[in-house]
């Protein structure tokens, strides 16, 4: 018998990662094959992903999962992940150690995103006493036709752990990690990056501006979750709110707009299935679970087919690709929701799509050059120049004539004067305390309340 976990949202527990908690009772269940995972594997064909795969897997791409640390040594991510580091000071250096919150995230997402599946090894009739002693078991190859295979089975997966959702015992801010995380992956050759984390605000740190502006102008794909209901998130939270970052909602069994698992706002860009998701965990095991978390990876693997196909198609075409081909739902036309629309990986593979002019979704140098005032069309841009005031329009003002004071006695007009200095003093003196506080101890970014359930967990079989 295998044991399997099921596992019920723990509303108390507040975390960054956009899908997924273990907390719960214990039952037992037949053990179940890793093939009956495979089956569940829905969206594949109903967000037409097998029939994408007659044009790309992906192969020639990497992806960076920017989450909790990715188990490389799951029996469908063998030779998956290529590289990885460690952003949080509490994770292994390659990204492979599962740390925050929920340690399983990461191997979740990067089983949907790139999972090659595995072969189960048979078990040999035992011998008779006359026969040949066997050799050596032997191991299978990566990939086959167990387990879970992710949307571009032949991408490669660059782990970048994060620590969120809980105190970090390495001592880095969220505001430090995803910027440094953003920044080495774009370094390290990644032409799409998964973000299945957020905030329960739309803002985001000034910090962050310039790795996300470095990410454009290297012509990097960003792909963010938009969060989920369940976990408080009522509207999109950052970084899905940024400029430019092709952002995913969520939908539920019958392809509507999830009321849990997905959130609305005017930056999502497109949909994909939310609920009723399945992927692997460390160890070896899997897992049903559900969240923007999972619909993520889906629109981040079919980003890397597009990128496999046409490998020097820019950023921006990628996007207006997967948008332009999305079928409308909801409102018409673009709508809070479901953005563009329902994932058509089939239709963002084989239409002929028309180039866009921009990034449809918008641009973080435009919105850094508008709203904080900076113009960052390049890495090394000079300042800009301070504007020039406008001519006066308002005639010189003239000095009314000093009149002779009243004979009345001048001491409390003086007391109030001391009395409103002083009262000026205090309050600089205590604006200045105040805010030398706050430099010292700058607030985080609001994190993302519980956004999703781990339902049910089957660990490997122990031998």
């Amino acid at each position: 018998m295998t044991l399997r976990f099921r596992r019920s949202l723990s509303a108390a527990l507040a975390t960054a990662l956009a899908g997924g908690a273990l907390a719960g009772a214990l039952l037992t269940a037949p053990a179940a094959t890793a093939d009956a995972w495979r089956d569940k594997e829905f969206w594949l064909k109903e967000s037409g992903i097998t029939n994408a795969w007659q044009v790309s897997k992906g192969a020639g791409v990497k992806v960076a999962i920017i989450d909790s640390g990715i188990d490389g040594n799951h029996p469908d991510l063998k030779g998956v992940v290529v590289g990885g580091t460690d952003v949080s000071g509490a994770g292994a250096p390659n990204g492979q150690k599962s740390i925050g919150a929920k340690t399983e995230h990461g191997t979740l997402v990067a089983t949907m995103l790139a999972g090659r599946g595995h072969t189960t090894p048979t078990a040999s009739p035992s011998p008779s006493a006359s026969a040949t002693p066997p050799g050596p078991p032997t191991v299978p190859p990566a990939g086959g036709p167990d387990g879970i295979t992710g949307v571009a089975p032949e991408a490669e997966i660059l782990a970048v752990s994060t620590w969120l959702g809980s105190p970090n015992p390495g001592g880095k801010t969220d505001q430090e990690q995803i910027p440094d995380a953003v920044r080495w992956a774009v370094d390290n050759g990644a032409k799409v990056i998964n973000i299945s984390l957020g905030s329960t605000s739309p803002d985001w740190p000034q910090s962050w501006d310039a790795a996300f502006l470095y990410a454009e102008q290297k012509d990097v794909v960003i792909v963010a979750a938009a969060g989920n209901r369940v976990g408080g998130n009522v509207q999109v939270g950052a970084p899905a709110t940024i400029p430019g970052v092709l952002t995913v909602a969520g939908l539920d069994g019958e392809g509507r707009a999830s009321v849990d698992s997905s959130s609305q706002g005017i930056s999502i860009g497109v949909a994909a299935p939310a609920e009723n998701l399945v992927g692997g965990i460390p160890g070896g095991g899997y897992a049903e679970w559900a969240g923007t978390s999972g619909a993520a990876p889906i629109v981040s693997g079919v980003a890397a087919l597009i990128r496999s196909k046409w490998p020097e198609m820019s950023a921006t075409q990628v996007i207006n690709r997967i948008v332009s081909t999305a079928k409308d739902a909801g409102a018409p036309g673009k709508d809070p929701l479901y953005g563009y629309g329902v994932l058509n990986a089939e239709a963002a593979l084989k239409d002929d799509v028309p180039a866009a002019g921009s990034n449809p979704l918008g641009s973080i140098a435009d919105w850094i050059r508008v709203h904080r005032r900076g113009d960052f069309s390049t890495p090394s841009q000079a300042p800009v120049a301070s504007p020039t005031s406008a001519a006066p329009t308002l005639a010189d003002p003239t000095v009314p004539a000093a009149k002779t004071p009243a004979t009345v006695d001048d001491a409390l007009p003086a007391a109030v004067v001391l009395g409103f200095g002083a009262l000026f003093i205090a309050l600089v003196t205590g604006a200045a305390i105040q805010l030398r506080k706050v430099s010292r101890n700058p607030p985080a970014v609001p994190e993302e309340a519980e956004t999703g359930a781990l339902l049910k967990v089957d660990p490997p079989s122990r031998k």
